[in-house]
């Protein structure tokens, strides 16, 4: 028997284009391929995240939207230069400590 494989270590990569939210505090989001959003985890349909945009990798939640799309916010220590329109590379994967807590070992 095959072991299964842990989905925690799936990396999924893809190219996104970046949108800027309107107003005051405008957000900037990377969309997630339907294919490749994370499950839910958390609550308000937040999931635990560690992504890569152009190389650049930190922990950060993705959120799901009214319309149940689910959106990487990409900071702009992260995404530098790039904004509204521009293309990014992005490697995510569910951050499993904060989805589920510390992993202990057995003693």
């Amino acid at each position: 028997m095959k072991p299964q494989r842990d989905p925690f270590d799936e990396v999924h990569r893809f190219s996104a284009t970046l949108f800027t939210t309107a107003g005051k505090g405008a957000w900037t989001f990377a969309p997630i391929p339907p294919d490749l959003a994370p499950p839910v985890t958390g609550a308000w349909g937040m999931t635990p995240v560690i992504a890569r945009v152009d190389g650049r990798e930190w922990r950060t939640t993705v959120w799901k939207d009214k319309t149940r799309r689910s959106l990487l916010p990409v900071p702009k220590k992260i995404r530098g230069r790039k904004g509204d329109g521009d293309s990014v590379d992005v490697d995510l994967r569910v951050d499993r400590e904060r989805a589920l807590g510390p992993i202990h070992p057995l003693e």
